[in-house]
């Protein structure tokens, strides 16, 4: 579990490659708890927070150094219109890195340190149309900010390990979240949403990861919720341009329909890719939407040598 003499992430980034957990959505789904809703994961905060821990822990013991809290569709809006109030949500927001936290207090070999990455999902998210994987949502960068910056200043003062940018479609919500994050006291990751070469958005990899290659905060940049053939040349681009490790944690390979809210297609997503995504600079590497804790097994394996547990 992390503590006082555990290494920061930073540090352990700096020894070699970790592991980070799966998909939480699929791994509450398969359990039994229904998230059609617009809070997605996040309704299990207020509702089922004993089963979040469940799965936290699911993927601790399969292997995973980090774990990502289920924070990435739960925002003051979002809890707003499901008539949750201001210091509620702070409340859950809070939550989602307790109960991820309460899973490395349960996972048997404690002599493992083990990470909690808080989850900040794109502006898309609470929207919950599929606007994520599109970006450019008319908002100017410093509106933008101003969405992200209180729920961030609620989850770094919950005390996480690192702060998670994930899924983030395009430069111009990436540059206020870059700005959000100034000054918050806990490191982040900056994490793209892709296709090929370019962001959803459609803008170049190279000018999204420079974005990050200067700031502080940040101590990894990559990509997530991708299809696995896309991470290696993105890998090798975000440890180019910008220095940092990088992370990287794709979908299975499988296409997510946002009107009929259903995943389509097949998995592509395969453990013996890890190795190639080592080689362009990958050091954080775990799975997005329906990677599960077998497949996390078998990239810790992968990642430490047979070595999980």
């Amino acid at each position: 579990m992390t503590s006082d003499t555990a290494p920061t992430l930073a540090d352990a980034l700096a020894s070699g490659p970790l592991v980070l957990d799966g998909g939480m959505s699929n791994q509450l789904e398969s359990a039994g708890h229904d998230l059609s809703d617009e809070l997605w994961s996040a309704r299990l905060l207020a509702e089922r927070p004993e089963a979040v821990t469940e799965a936290h822990l699911a993927y601790y013991e399969a292997g995973a150094d980090v774990a990502i809290t289920v924070s990435y569709q739960a925002t003051f809006e979002g809890f707003a219109r499901r008539g949750i109030s201001r210091e509620r949500a702070a409340e859950l927001l809070a939550l989602s890195v307790e109960l991820a936290r309460e899973a490395t207090r349960r996972v048997k070999d404690t002599s493992r340190p083990l990470w909690v990455a808080a989850s900040v999902g794109p502006y898309g998210a609470m929207l919950a149309d599929g606007s994520e994987y599109r970006g450019r949502y008319g908002l100017t960068v410093a509106e933008l900010e101003a969405f992200h910056r209180p729920r961030l200043e609620a989850l770094a003062a919950a005390g996480p390990d690192v702060l998670a940018l994930e899924t983030v479609p395009d430069t111009e919500e990436a540059e206020a979240m870059l700005r959000a994050v100034r000054g918050l006291g806990v490191p982040a990751w900056l994490s793209y949403t892709v296709a090929g070469d370019r962001t959803r958005a459609g803008q170049p990899l190279e000018e999204a990861f420079a974005l990050a290659a200067d700031v502080d905060e940040i101590v990894a940049v990559g990509v997530n919720c991708c299809v696995p053939r896309d991470v290696a040349g993105a890998a090798a681009t975000a440890a180019r341009v910008t220095g940092k490790p990088v992370v990287v944690y794709p979908n299975s390979g499988e296409a997510w329909d946002a009107e009929a809210r259903v995943w389509t297609g097949r998995s592509t997503f395969t453990a013996e890719q890890v190795t190639g995504w080592e080689r362009a600079g990958a050091r954080l590497i775990g799975g997005c939407c329906r990677v599960g804790p077998e497949a996390i097994t078998a990239i810790a394996e992968a990642v430490h040598g047979g070595s999980t547990v």
